[in-house]
């Protein structure tokens, strides 16, 4: 999967007071800041910030793009689409994969679209339960599926490597929507087509 094409422009406009901050940070936490190791890091946390928070950049809706008129009203299933976030209580990173299962009206979406949404969605400070409800919403208001159902697996570092410490535990994640939440051998379908 290509990453997403555009930056976020607030980090570009701020780029010195960050990378003053960040200079700051690695001050406070016992470096030496003017060793060789060190002396580009501020520089490079900032590009990186430009790339893994782009999400405010984009309005989520927008990234569906065009829609095709389709009379496929059959399960139509998207998984294993790898995401990268950062948890919004330690700025550590999660991530795993999201897996979409809709039942179109007679409108679809281009496939690469729905990795373009993951990809939106998750490269802000977020939560899993909020990127979950998020993607299976948008689903369901841009396409207007008769139903959607989004199933999201995370590993968070702020589980496995501090706090806890619970290396490989992962959370898994689920929103219902339209035919799904109703009928129950639609989900266990869309479950068992995951495996």
């Amino acid at each position: 999967m290509a990453s997403i094409d555009y930056k976020n422009n607030r980090v570009s406009e701020n780029r010195e007071l960050i990378e003053q901050h960040v200079r700051e940070i690695l001050r406070l936490i016992g470096e030496d800041v003017d060793r060789e190791g060190l002396l580009e890091t501020p520089a490079r946390v900032t590009r990186m910030y430009e790339e893994i928070f782009s999400g405010y950049e984009a309005n989520p809706r927008d990234v569906l793009g065009v829609t095709f008129d389709e009379q496929h009203e059959e399960l139509v299933i998207i998984k294993d689409i790898i995401y990268y976030s950062q948890c919004e209580h330690h700025m550590a990173p999660f991530f795993g994969k999201v897996h979409i299962g809709y039942l179109p009206s007679g409108k679809v979406a281009g496939l690469s679209k729905f990795a373009r949404l993951v990809d939106v969605i998750t490269r802000k400070l977020q939560v899993q339960e909020r990127i979950t409800s998020e993607i299976a919403d948008i689903l369901d208001e841009v396409l207007k599926p008769h139903g959607v159902m989004v199933v999201v697996e995370g590993e968070h570092m702020c589980m496995c490597a501090r706090g806890v410490k619970k290396y490989g535990s992962q959370t898994i994640t689920s929103a219902v929507r339209g035919s799904f939440r109703k009928d129950a051998t639609l989900r266990s379908e869309f479950l068992s087509l995951l495996k």
